[in-house]
This record gives structure tokens, C-alpha cells and sequence, in this order.
């Protein structure tokens, strides 16, 4: 069986751009036929994309790859190369993303909320597009332009109206099998549930709420907060519940009493994230046909507001009707925000200069694709590529690091001495 993955990294690569076309028009009768090379297709890009068809990245857990396609070459006669298509990369409702070093890039909490990750190569202009009046024959052409890659972690939270919050073993696993047609792992020791599972619940009646989600949280131990145990992990996903339900086992001979339960579960709550005891909540005495009413006061006494029983029913059709309204309340108290598509694009470059030893190294998209071109030894590409490097400040950047005539410069797969003349 399948397993519920909420933790996973991904390696988006797009794609690479085509390279242009070095091409003179060659045909019977047509003397010195001009450049005709055509430009390369760009790379696709990539996007992480939210659905609701998937409830877990357990496809990125064995395969972490994915690949947009690249731009084709551009060839003779003019003719262009196509664009690579972009690769749209589903990804479950709820699912955040973050850098290699943690930076939250996006938050696809919405169904089809789409960013994207990775931008494909430009295509290289073939060399039709270097004629001018002072290069009839131009002999050159651009490389394409590589794709972004970049590793990314995936972190899901799950979205439910109502999350279960418990200790292990208190019998959440059951009450959720009765509430709704969610089938989890059900016995009788601790840490049965060792990942979140969901239910639809269905609301009898003509009120304006005809159904919503619950969330049965795995078992909560002491210093969760603290991340004991698989704690964080757990916790994160009671994070966009709107409602939660303090469970709190009523059976006998289990250790804890009521009070106990819930100041504990309380506390590790507000110890990982404050707002959480902000949230409306209700308090349930699971279990109350194991309880001896003779030997324990009422659950009210506890700050309590509902005792049921899995096995014989009890309560269960009053703390779904109570969790409907209470449902239907938060639900409409929120603030209704039109929902736009999740847009991150990264931020220009620009030009920077780093020193690495006695070279100094030119870093930049737009300085890169100025000296990608096919022949570096003809004069005409060595002009253009000077004039472009000195109409995007290469030439200044490198004064105001240090550089001096004689040292070493390299920008993307080129080498060369910096002149002041240059």
C-alpha cells in the first residue's frame, strides 16, 4: 500500500534554448546570397502547479526529477526553431515551497495556484539577424541559453475544517472511521496513526453547511512543540484546520486524567504556534462507555463539552451537528479575498563580480548570453560581444572591483585578459 509522504524534495531542470543557425542563402542563379540562418526555439519553462487529485508527494519520494523540454536548433532558410513545451508539475493543495536554504517561495494553498520555478534558455539568434551595412556576411550565430535548475523542498500542510488533537491512543482513529467513510489503522496501542488521514463528513438536515473535512492528527506526546518525537511534523498539519477538537481519552487507568489531557495538549499547542488556542475549538471526552461515571466527575467539570463513545454511538450526531455550526460560523467569518494565482518570478540578476584568486569571474544572465556566440574567433563576433559586455557595465563592474589590465576575466564558458581599452 501506498504510503503519505508530506515531506520531499524536488529537482526542476527547464529547458535549454536552441542554438541559431550559421546559413547563407544558396540557390541557382542568386549570386552571394545573404545570411539566412534562422533563431533557436526557447526552453520551456517550469511550474509547480496545485490540485486537488493528489494528497501526498509520495511521486517525488523515489523520483525527485523533472525535465521541461528544450528549444530545438534554428536552421537554414531562415527557418526558426520551436519553443520547448512547458512542464506544468502537479503538486497536492496545501503544499509550500522552499529554497535549498529554507525561503519560503510559495504557499499553493488554493486549487490551481501555480508558480514558477525555473525559466528556460533564451534561443540564439541565428546569424541573419547580425546583418547590417558593415557586416555583409556575418559568420556567426548565439548558443542557446541553459535552462534554470534548481533543487526544492516540499513541505505539505493538509487543509481540513476540523482537525483531531489527542494523545496517542485516545481514540481519534476510531471516532473519524464513525464520522465519516475514512477507513485508517485502528488498535489498541499507541502510535497506530503515524500519518494524518482525512474524512468528509456529511451534515443531515437543511442547514447551509451539507458536508465538511476532518483531519485525524497523529497522537500528540509531551514536548511535540519542542519537535519530540515526529512533533513538528505532526503538528504543521493542524496549522489550517478552522476548528479543532481537543480529544481527551475518558477510560479508565490510562495515566492522565481529563484536566491533565487538556492543559497538556493546550500548552503544546500555544508552545508551536500561539494562535492556534485563538482558534475555535471544542472539547470531547472520547471513550465514555469505558468511563466509570461513578469514578470521575462530569467532563463539563474539565472544561469539557461533549462526551461520546465510538463503539455505542453516543454523542456522535450532536458533535456533528455542533462541529457543522461551528464550521458554517468560521467559514463565513473569513475574509472573503478574491484568490489570485500565486506568481513568483525571480529577480533580475544584473551584474556582479566576484574575485576567486587572481580571476576575476563575471556573473550575470544578460553578461552570459552577451558572449555566447558560435565563433569567438571571427573579428566581427569578438566587436560585437565588446560592445555588448561595455553597454551593460561589464567594463565599469570590473574598474570598481579591482581589475586591472592584465588580469584574467571569465564570464560563462569564456576567457580573456581585461584591457582598460576593452
Amino acid at each position: 500500500m501506498a504510503g503519505f509522504v508530506d515531506e520531499a524534495q524536488v529537482h526542476v531542470k527547464a529547458g535549454d534554448g536552441g542554438a541559431g543557425a550559421v546559413s547563407f542563402r544558396r540557390e541557382a542563379h542568386v549570386a552571394r546570397g545573404g545570411p539566412d540562418g534562422g533563431d533557436g526555439g526557447k526552453g520551456g519553462d517550469v511550474y509547480l502547479e496545485a490540485t486537488s487529485s493528489l494528497a501526498s508527494l509520495l511521486s517525488f519520494r523515489d523520483h525527485p526529477h523533472r525535465r521541461a523540454e528544450r528549444g530545438t536548433h534554428g536552421s537554414g532558410g531562415k527557418r526558426h526553431g520551436r519553443d520547448g513545451k512547458d512542464l506544468v508539475v502537479p503538486v497536492p493543495v496545501g503544499t509550500v515551497v522552499r529554497s535549498a536554504d529554507g525561503n519560503v517561495l510559495a504557499d499553493l494553498e488554493v486549487e490551481g495556484a501555480r508558480v514558477p520555478v525555473a525559466r528556460g534558455g533564451r534561443g540564439g539568434h541565428g546569424n541573419a539577424r547580425f546583418l547590417s551595412n558593415k557586416r555583409r556576411a556575418p559568420a556567426f550565430a548565439e548558443q542557446g541559453e541553459l535552462g534554470e535548475e534548481h533543487w526544492f523542498n516540499l513541505e505539505l500542510k493538509l487543509l481540513a475544517d476540523v482537525a483531531l488533537v489527542g494523545f496517542p491512543n485516545s481514540g481519534k482513529s476510531t471516532l473519524i472511521s464513525r464520522l465519516s467513510a475514512a477507513k485508517p489503522k485502528i488498535a489498541d496501542y499507541p502510535f497506530t496513526t503515524l500519518e494524518p488521514h482525512l474524512g468528509v463528513v456529511r451534515v443531515d438536515g437543511d442547514g447551509e453547511l451539507s458536508e465538511f473535512v476532518v483531519a485525524d492528527i497523529p497522537g500528540l506526546i509531551e514536548g511535540a512543540s519542542e519537535g519530540k518525537g515526529l512533533g513538528h511534523r505532526f503538528l504543521r498539519h493542524v496549522e489550517r484546520a478552522r476548528v479543532l477538537v481537543i480529544l481527551v481519552d475518558l477510560a479508565p487507568g490510562e495515566g492522565r486524567s481529563p484536566s491533565d489531557q487538556i492543559s497538556t495538549l493546550l500548552d503544546e499547542l500555544e508552545r508551536f504556534r500561539p494562535e492556534l488556542t485563538r482558534r475555535p475549538r471544542i472539547v470531547v471526552g472520547s471513550r465514555a462507555d469505558l468511563a466509570l461515571a461513578s469514578a470521575r466527575p462530569p467532563l463539563s467539570e474539565y472544561a469539557g463539552d461533549l462526551e461520546v463513545s465510538s463503539t455505542t454511538g453516543e454523542g456522535l450526531s450532536e458533535l456533528v451537528g455542533r462541529l457543522a455550526a461551528i464550521v458554517a460560523s468560521a467559514r463565513s467569518s473569513e475574509e472573503r479575498v478574491p484568490v489570485a494565482p500565486v506568481v513568483h518570478r525571480p529577480v533580475p540578476e544584473g551584474i556582479v563580480v566576484e574575485k576567486k584568486g587572481a580571476v576575476f569571474i563575471v556573473l550575470g544572465r544578460d553578461a552570459e548570453h552577451a558572449v555566447a556566440l558560435s565563433d569567438l574567433t571571427d573579428p566581427d563576433a569578438v566587436a560585437l560581444v565588446q560592445r555588448r559586455l561595455k553597454r551593460l557595465g561589464v567594463d565599469r563592474a570590473l574598474a570598481r572591483a579591482g581589475a586591472r589590465p592584465g588580469d584574467d576575466v571569465t564570464i560563462g564558458k569564456m576567457s580573456f585578459t581585461y584591457g582598460e581599452d576593452e
